[in-house]
C-alpha cells in the first residue's frame, strides 16, 4: 500500500469520524486488506471499503443487526449511527470492538456454521443469493503487472466457471450462509463465546459453499491433516468432498484465492510472486495438494 493510498484512506477516516461524532486523531490502523480497518479509542472499529462497495456494506450492517436480534454471536454494529456512510465513493461502517479473544479452531467454526445454517432467513430484509464471482472481473482487469496471456486465460477460466455454475448439482437445502467461512473469520472470546466475523458475503446459498473452505485446506493445499478435516466433518455432520458439486466449488474457491493474491500484488509488489505461483497451479490443474500457497497478510 503506497503512502498516497494511505493518506487518502486517512482523509476518508477523518471525514467519516467527524460526521459520526468521533475524534480520529488517535486512530490506529489495524490492517489493510479487502477493507482498511482502524481502531478508535473507546472500543470502536472503523471499516473502510474499496470503492463502490456500498451495497455489500449495507448488507453487512443489516445482517449484523439481524444476527444480534436472532441471538447469533457475531460482530456488532456500533449503535446510534446511520450507516454505511459514503465518503469519497467508499463505504464506511462503525463496529463495536471485539472483547479479548483468540482465533477459533476448525471444530468451533464447524459448530458455528452448523448453527447458522439452521436459521430461518431474515424476514425484515432481502438477503440476496450467493454471488460466487463478485469482484473477480475487476481484480483481473486491475492486474496490469500480469502478462496479457495470463489475464486472457483468467478471463476465459472465469467464463468456464460461470458456465459450470449454471449446472450446479443439487445438494443440501439452500440456507443462510456466511459466504467467507474460513477459520480466520471465527474467534473465541475469553468468556467462551464463538463469534463470527466479516459478514459482508452473508447470503442465501448452498451450505456447501461455506464448507468447501475447510475441505480445500486438505485437498488443495495440504494445510491440515486428514484427521483434522475428519474432526470438522464430524462436528458439522457432513463431508462436502462426497458431493458431486465439490470440484466445482473447489475450483471457484481456488480461483477466488488466486485473484485475491493478484489484487494484493496490484498494490504491493511483494505479493506478485505468490500471485504468479497460484496462477501457475490453477492453470496446470493437476498435482494437488499444491505446495507453496502462503497466507496473504
Amino acid at each position: 500500500m503506497s503512502e498516497i493510498a494511505e493518506d487518502a484512506l486517512a482523509e476518508v477516516l477523518r471525514n467519516a469520524c467527524l460526521s459520526a461524532g468521533f475524534d480520529p486523531s488517535d486512530a490506529d490502523l489495524m490492517r489493510i486488506g479487502e477493507n482498511a480497518i482502524y481502531r478508535l479509542p473507546g472500543g470502536i472499529v472503523v471499516r473502510i471499503s474499496r470503492p463502490r462497495q456500498e451495497v455489500a456494506a449495507s448488507r453487512e450492517v443489516a445482517v449484523a443487526r439481524w444476527m444480534e436480534g436472532a441471538g447469533v454471536e457475531a460482530v456488532r454494529v456500533a449503535p446510534g449511527i446511520e450507516q454505511p456512510m459514503d465518503v469519497d465513493g467508499r463505504a464506511v461502517t462503525f463496529w463495536r470492538e471485539l472483547p479479548p479473544h483468540r482465533r477459533g479452531t476448525r471444530v468451533q467454526a464447524a459448530e458455528a456454521l452448523r448453527k447458522l445454517h439452521r436459521l430461518a432467513p431474515p424476514a425484515g430484509f432481502d438477503l440476496a443469493k450467493v454471488a460466487p464471482f463478485v469482484r473477480l472481473e475487476g481484480r483481473i482487469e486491475g492486474a496490469r503487472f500480469l502478462p496479457d496471456d495470463d489475464r486472457r486465460w483468467m478471463r476465459e477460466h472465469l467464463a468456464r466457471l460461470r458456465e459450470r455454475w449454471e449446472g450446479l448439482p443439487n445438494g443440501l437445502p439452500w440456507c443462510v450462509i456466511h459466504g467467507d467461512a474460513w477459520v480466520g473469520n471465527v474467534v473465541v472470546a475469553d468468556d467462551g463465546r464463538v463469534i463470527l466475523l466479516d459478514l459482508e458475503r452473508a447470503s442465501i446459498g448452498p451450505p456447501e459453499w461455506d464448507l468447501v473452505h475447510t475441505a480445500i485446506k486438505l485437498s488443495s493445499f495440504g494445510w491440515i491433516t486428514a484427521e483434522q478435516y475428519g474432526e470438522f466433518c464430524a462436528v458439522y455432520g457432513y463431508d462436502v468432498t462426497t458431493w458431486d458439486g465439490f470440484e466445482l466449488l473447489r475450483d471457484i474457491r481456488e480461483f477466488r484465492m488466486t485473484t485475491m493474491a493478484v489484487q494484493a500484488g496490484t498494490t504491493d509488489p511483494r505479493w506478485r510472486e505468490q500471485a504468479g505461483h497460484r496462477l501457475a497451479c490453477i492453470r496446470r490443474g493437476s498435482g494437488r495438494p499444491w505446495p507453496g500457497w502462503e497466507a496473504l497478510g
